[in-house]
């Protein structure tokens, strides 16, 4: 299961695991989007092996779970960590550096 997740990382410069239900991975796309980012979405209670997946996450270190926020294929963090590199001003160059976004 941890390739699995290590496949589904590298498959756009930023991807999200989230649950349809969850109001901070709401916050956490329409941030991204906001500045422009496509992510890939994956929503574990929507996918057959999600609670899997969702246990994967954990044993890399997401705690909760979801949301989970990859840039450029490496562990961000959760909503918590996203706002912090938002608020100090280091979101955009890395979502520059990760071909998320150009301008």
């Amino acid at each position: 299961m941890e390739d699995l997740v290590s496949r589904m990382t590298s498959e756009k410069p930023v991807v999200i695991f989230s649950k349809s239900s969850c109001c901070l991975g709401h916050t956490v796309k329409t941030l991204l989007s906001d500045f422009g980012v496509n992510p890939m979405v994956h929503e574990l209670d929507e996918m057959p092996r999600g609670r899997e997946l969702e246990q994967a996450l954990m044993r890399r270190g997401c705690s909760p779970a979801v949301p989970a926020v990859f840039i450029g294929g490496q562990l961000v963090g959760g909503t918590n960590e996203l706002m912090s590199l938002h608020l100090n001003g280091s979101l955009i160059p890395m979502l520059k550096r990760a071909g998320a976004i150009w301008v």
